[in-house]
Formats: C-alpha cells, structure tokens, sequence
C-alpha cells in the first residue's frame, strides 16, 4: 500500500514533469485543455489529475496528494478505481490497508466488492463513514476474507453486520471489533457459529455483549486462540467457567501436554480488563486449564487491569517459582 512521504520543493517539480510527460506535454511547453494552457501544477483540472494518477507510479501519486488539498481531497476520492486497479495486478492474498481513510465511503466497499473477490486481509479500522449495509454487501462477494479490521467503525460494526460476516465469511480467523459499541450478543453469536475458524477476536469496548457471546465462542470457536474482553462489564463468572468447561470437554488429554511442556492449542491471550464482576475462583480454573495464560512477569497473556480482587490469581509457573523461592529460602535456614 501506499506509505507516507516527506515531500519537498523538488519532489513536487518532479512529480509535476512526470504528469506533464504522460499528458503529452513536451519541453516545458505546457499542456493545452479546452483552450486552458496548463503550465503550472495548480491549473490541472480535477478530471485530468485522476486520469493521470491512475497512470503514473505509488511515489508520484504521493507526491501528487501533497500538492494541496484540493489536489488530496481529489485523490481521495479517486483511491477506489486506484484500488481496483492493484486488486486486478495482485488478486492473490491480496492485504489492503485503508484505516483512518476518513474520506472514503459506501462506495469504495461497494466498489471493492466487484473488484476483489479474492480480498484475504482488509483494514478499515477508523473509518467511521461506513455503514453496516455497505459492509454486509462487501462479505457477500469477499468470502475469502481471513482477517478483517474495522476497530472503531461504530456505523459499520453491527449486529447486522455481524450476521452476514458469520453467514459469509466462514473463513474468518481474526476479527477486530475494538471499541464497537453497537455490537451485541446477537452478532457475536451469529460470528461464532458462522466461523469456527476464528482464532483472534478483539471484543474490547463492546459494552453490549454478555456472558451468551462468550459461551458461543467458547462452544463453536475451538481454534480460538486470543480473547479480548477489555471492558466488557457484563461478563460474569459464567462466561469464564464456560470457557474452561469447554476446553475440557473438546480435549480431554489435555492436562497431557503440562508433562512436555506448554499446551500449544486453546487460549493464549486473553485480556479481562475492567472486567470486575469475575470472581479469583473462576480466573484460576480457567488458568488452571490454559497452561499458556500467564500472569508471571514478562510474560503477561492473561491481563487483568482494574480487577483489584482477582490480585490472588496465578499461573503455573509463577506458583512453581513461588514455592521455588520458600525451599531455597527455607533450605537456607
């Protein structure tokens, strides 16, 4: 994708000879349009500068967004038939980028629907112009998406949504809904049982979900490998116990893999953060039963921030080295 660039007085110079070159001026002579000589950067209409963009190379496009605004407001609205363009060059595993794109709207999913079927990776997040109706659109052409971002897309995170994400795209493994604060149990239930691939899900800020979001995932999503409830006030001891409950029933050998060493299925991250209603004795046992939670230094994968009571809850290893500590100082006396 296209990165960010300094731009300078002769990086501009530059990147104007080249749109000259390929609007056919020679020489320096200019460019003549509807009896408009154009021999300054500034005089370029807006339907040529998007017809020329669309020709020329990633680094003259950047140097063209710098020229002003208006030249940026254009390209912006441009970017669609441009991300056309590199979808059509590059269908395979195709990874886009366009979060903070604050500019673009409904049509650029709409347009990316027709134009990359094939799309595997899409970030979104922060584009807040979206809305839920264009997204449900784009999972019905996008079916190959494996790893979607749309952190703080309030308009486009819906349960709607959610829905025909889990109806589409059953070969989702991350999601990112951080901070989306119209999602429910509803969408969090249809995504669980319409993608059980799912490995990475960020729920932080969700507000609405409760203790039925997690039981689902914890039922159908077996792969699931990193949790993130931050702030998810509504979620009670029932959620946690469902979590560990499910882990023991879907692989009972389980407690096998502590022998050789840590268990590389099952969760391995898992923030529950502001999460105050849960209890130390349901923390523990689904500790007890993800051996690759931790809570030792350095290696913090269960995070549990603002939950002053579950300051009692401890790994396996920071218990062994515990216990390490009181022989060493024991043998000592």
């Amino acid at each position: 994708m296209i990165g960010e660039a300094k731009l300078g007085s002769e990086d501009l110079s530059l990147g104007f000879k080249k749109l000259m070159m390929v609007a056919g001026g020679k020489n320096g002579e200019g460019v003549k349009m509807e009896g408009v000589v154009i021999t300054k950067w500034k005089d370029i209409p807006m339907e040529l500068l998007l017809r020329i963009v669309s020709l020329v190379d990633d680094r003259t496009v950047i140097v063209a967004s710098g020229v002003c605004c208006g030249w940026r407001d254009a390209i912006c609205l441009g970017l669609t038939q441009l991300c056309l363009s590199w979808c059509r060059k590059n269908m395979n595993n195709l990874d886009l980028d366009l979060s903070k794109s604050f500019k673009l709207g409904d049509r650029s999913l709409y347009a990316l629907a027709h134009g990359c079927p094939n799309l595997t990776k899409l970030n979104i997040s922060g584009c807040a112009s979206f809305s839920d109706e264009a997204l449900e659109y784009l999972t019905k052409f996008c079916r190959k998406l494996k790893i979607l971002n749309i952190c703080g897309c309030v308009k486009a995170a819906t349960d709607r949504a959610l829905q025909a994400i889990g109806q589409n795209c059953n070969m989702l493994q991350s999601l990112n809904l951080g901070w989306c604060d119209n999602v429910g149990d509803l969408g969090v239930m249809s995504l669980a049982y319409g993608c059980p691939d799912l490995r990475y899900l960020d729920l932080c800020g969700c507000v609405r979900i409760t203790d039925d979001s997690v039981i689902a995932l914890a039922n159908k999503c077996l792969h699931l490998r990193s949790l993130d409830l931050y702030y998810c006030r509504n979620i009670t001891d029932r959620a946690i116990y469902s979590l560990a409950h499910s882990r023991v029933k879907n692989k009972p050998s389980m407690w096998q893999s502590m022998k050789g060493g840590y268990d590389e299925e099952g969760l391995r991250s898992l923030n529950i953060s502001q999460c105050t209603a849960l209890t130390p004795s349901a923390v523990q046992a689904l500790c007890d039963t993800f051996p690759a939670l931790h809570t030792c230094s350095g290696r913090h994968s269960l995070v549990m921030s603002g939950c002053l009571n579950l300051t009692s809850v401890h790994c396996a290893c920071a218990v062994n080295a515990h216990r390490t500590l009181n022989s060493v100082l024991h043998k000592a006396h």
